[in-house]
């Protein structure tokens, strides 16, 4: 296994033919890095090198080569009750390991203040369609933060384009929901992917859930 910020670092993604995936494994290679896509059907892998799963099948063995596993599944509707089962499986089986687990998180989870009494999806306003899923993903993260494997959890910013465009800049914050100098919070798909591959090159938020935006 390579160690951490080298250019032949080995990284498997799943969900990697999704919107968010296919953009962190775009950005990783690109970088140089040595990608492995984790999908369920072998025609929508983006890479050559890839594993047909789906996340439940996948086991220790599987993941035991890799410097960083980065999920980047998406569960929406009903499915939004997959998070917390499926984060729970990666747990699992990376204990013991030295492999990192990058999680794409949610906005709705983050904390209006700084003492974290409350959060996002708690708000009056907020879209009563998203709040399961903020739900369900800020219990992914409270699994994380009880467990013993080494994970980062990077939430986008509150407005998160799909179709943004790709600027190459974004600011880092934390566990706040954090605004711009107009009061927005946005951020692009592949400028979230970005902060992706440069959380996985330099491990700086082990074991932290950290934030992006413009």
């Amino acid at each position: 296994m390579s160690g951490f910020g080298g250019n032949h670092m080995k990284v498997a993604v799943i969900g990697a033919n999704g919107k968010e995936g296919s953009l962190i494994v775009k950005e990783a290679k690109g970088r140089g890095l040595d990608v492995t896509s984790i999908v369920r059907d072998s025609k929508k892998s983006p890479t050559d090198k890839y594993l047909v799963r789906d996340v439940y099948s996948l086991t220790a063995d599987d993941v035991k080569d890799f410097d960083v596993l980065v999920d980047a599944l998406g569960f929406f509707g009903p499915n939004v009750k997959e998070y917390v089962p499926a984060t729970k499986h990666l747990i699992e089986i990376l204990n013991g390991s030295k492999t990192r687990l990058l999680v794409v998180g949610g906005a709705g989870s983050l904390y209006l203040d700084s003492d974290h009494t409350k959060q996002l999806y708690e708000q009056d306003d907020f879209p009563e369609a998203v709040k399961p899923l903020s739900e369900e993903m800020g219990k992914s993260l409270d699994e994380l933060r009880q467990s013993s494997i080494n994970w980062t959890f990077i939430s986008p910013a509150a407005s998160f384009d799909a179709k943004g465009e790709r600027t190459g800049k974004y600011v880092l914050a934390g566990e706040e929901l954090t605004l711009d100098k107009n009061g927005k919070c946005e951020i692009s798909y592949a400028d979230f992917a970005i902060a992706m591959v440069d959380e996985i090159v330099n491990a700086k938020h082990q074991k932290k859930r950290i934030s992006v935006r413009w």
